[in-house]
């Protein structure tokens, strides 16, 4: 049974030796990925499904490509009004030099940072610190909205992500104000630190970005937030606003 994790080669061949019923694994894969287009999951709980062809040499790129993805358009009107907190919009950024990158992410309602300097800009380094910070923050993440760079378009970020009960939605490609909240800090982040410090190590640079983003949260008052900053304003939030949501 694909369920049990079993490819179709195996499901097939074990059939047959049972002396039942069966058919080719190629009608099995078809029926998953039929099953999967009209919104099942099945097809997660394969260990390999074989891919829909190869890719030819010379075709057109594939960044942002994930079968499947779900798109900003399904965010629900919570998310997009911001009247619930655990919805998050995360992204990297680049200083100048182009040697230094940060995955930032920030909440939608209370402007909380949290931030994790990079090795570098790919597929896995992305996932690790995505990962990381869902599992510190405990629970308080709903949704991430991301765009469509291929650091966070890897089907291990998604198949994580799904197991933890997160929703990634993905903005309009071209589109940045889709996650306007994080490109608008991603270009404080840039002037105000990256391209105004010269690291001497991986480690500084994680110790000094720790302490911005620390002054940033507790420190800083924000006019969207009522001069308050985001520690105080999420602290306010929970005592006014959860008790009506739930």
């Amino acid at each position: 049974r694909a369920q049990h994790g079993h490819l179709g080669l195996q499901v097939v061949g074990r059939r047959q030796l049972l002396r039942q019923p069966s058919m080719s694994k190629e009608s099995i894969y078809r029926y998953v990925r039929r099953h999967r287009r009209e919104g099942g999951q099945l097809w997660r709980e394969l260990r390999i499904l074989s891919k829909f062809g190869r890719k030819r040499r010379g075709s057109p790129a594939t960044r942002g490509r994930l079968v499947g993805k779900r798109h900003i358009s399904e965010r629900p009107a919570v998310v997009q009004r911001r009247r619930q907190v655990g919805h998050w919009e995360g992204d990297t950024v680049m200083g100048a030099d182009q040697r230094h990158c940060v995955l930032t992410r920030v909440e939608r309602v209370t402007g909380y940072l949290v931030m994790k300097k990079l090795v570098a800009r790919n597929k896995e380094q992305a996932a690790t610190a995505l990962a990381r910070a869902i599992e510190q923050l405990q629970g308080r993440v709903h949704t991430i909205t991301l765009d469509n760079g291929t650091e966070f378009t890897s089907k291990a970020l998604d198949d994580w992500a799904y197991r933890r009960g997160v929703k990634l939605d993905y903005t309009r490609p071209g589109k940045p104000t889709d996650n306007g909240l994080i490109e608008s800090f991603n270009g404080r982040l840039r002037d105000e630190f990256l391209n105004g410090w010269q690291f001497d190590s991986l480690l500084e640079a994680q110790v000094l970005l720790e302490d911005w983003r620390i002054d940033y949260n507790t420190n800083r008052p924000h006019t969207a937030l009522g001069l308050l900053t985001p520690i105080e304003y999420a602290n306010q939030w929970a005592t006014t606003n959860q008790p009506q949501l739930a």
